[in-house]
Order: structure tokens, then sequence, then C-alpha cells
């Protein structure tokens, strides 16, 4: 299905599947994408972000990496994910294990919303929503 994500600064990524496929103006992308479901957000969209840091403590690797989408970032560094356990946590939700902390591949639906405080309001990892802040 067909998803356009905006947030209140205007901009907005319409996103087929795992891939963005549009960005623009919410006017801009609703014209080429008639029809398609819009979920709007309270304050700024934007890329996901890389973990680079240790994996949050918790009780299991699903609950860690839970805790990093909850945090907007949908890639950790390799040096953090110290357990079969936990890269197979990763992989089944989709978050990119990197090597080093560049830019994971643009096209790839990896979207956060953050509020005016910085805080992780929600997080869409290869074109699924992962995390919403309620």
């Amino acid at each position: 299905m067909l998803t356009i994500h905006t947030a209140d600064e205007g901009g907005a990524v319409a996103v087929e599947g795992a891939r963005v496929v549009g960005t623009g103006t919410l006017a801009e992308i609703q014209g080429r994408f008639p029809g398609a479901r819009v979920r709007s957000w309270p304050g700024v969209l934007g890329p996901a972000r890389v973990h680079e840091g240790p994996l949050p403590d918790a009780p299991s690797p699903r609950e860690r990496i839970h805790a990093v989408l909850k945090l907007g970032a949908t890639a950790v560094l390799a040096e953090h994910v110290d357990s079969p356990e936990l890269r197979a946590a990763a992989e089944r939700n989709d978050v990119l294990i990197l090597a080093h902390p560049m830019a994971a591949d643009q096209s790839r639906a990896d979207l956060a919303v953050f509020d005016e405080a910085g805080e992780c309001i929600a997080t869409v990892c290869a074109g699924r929503l992962v995390h919403r802040r309620r």
C-alpha cells in the first residue's frame, strides 16, 4: 500500500513497500499519488538515525532492538551487536547492521518524526511503522 508520511513542517515522503518513491511538499506528493493513505505527524519528519553507541539494556534481544527503534534509529553499528541472538533480532526487524556509521540506503524507507524536544514520535523501518508514541 502506498503511504504518504507528512509532518508539521510541510514536507512529505511517499512510501511503497520498503522504498521511498517520492519526496516534496504534501500537495506535490498527493498530486503525484492521488488516493494514497496519508499519515500526518506532529513534529519534524526526516531520515531515521543510526544508533552509534551500545544498545540500550533490556531483558531480551528483541526488546533491546525495539528500544533502538523507539529512539528513531533503524540502523546499529556491528560492534555493538555482540551475540547471534541480537543479530537475529535486528534482522527480523529489518534493522540494518552497519560496519561504519555511514548513511544507509537513501531509497529505503527509514524515517523518523521528532518533537520539538528531540523525542521520537514515530519510526518507520523499511516502510513499516514500527514505533509510535501515544
